[in-house]
C-alpha cells in the first residue's frame, strides 16, 4: 500500500499539541488594523484549539503529525 500524502497548506496553518489537539491562529490579523482596537488585536495574537466538527477532516490531512 501506498503511503498517504500530508496537505502541507493544513500542515503549514496547524500544529498538535502535546495532548494531541488541533491548534490554529486566529484570522483577521493581516491588514486593516488601524480601525481595529489594540484590545482585539492582543486577543488575535494567541492561538486557539480547533473546533471538534472540523478535527476529523484535518487528522485526514495530516495522517503522520
Amino acid at each position: 500500500m501506498p503511503k498517504i500524502r500530508t496537505n502541507r497548506a493544513a500542515a503549514k496553518r496547524f500544529h498538535i499539541t502535546g495532548t494531541g489537539k488541533i491548534v490554529r491562529a486566529k484570522a483577521f490579523k493581516s491588514h486593516i488594523l488601524t480601525k481595529k482596537s489594540p484590545k482585539r488585536k492582543r486577543g488575535l495574537r494567541h492561538d486557539t484549539v480547533v473546533d471538534a466538527i472540523n478535527v476529523r477532516a484535518l487528522k485526514r490531512m495530516m495522517p503522520y503529525l
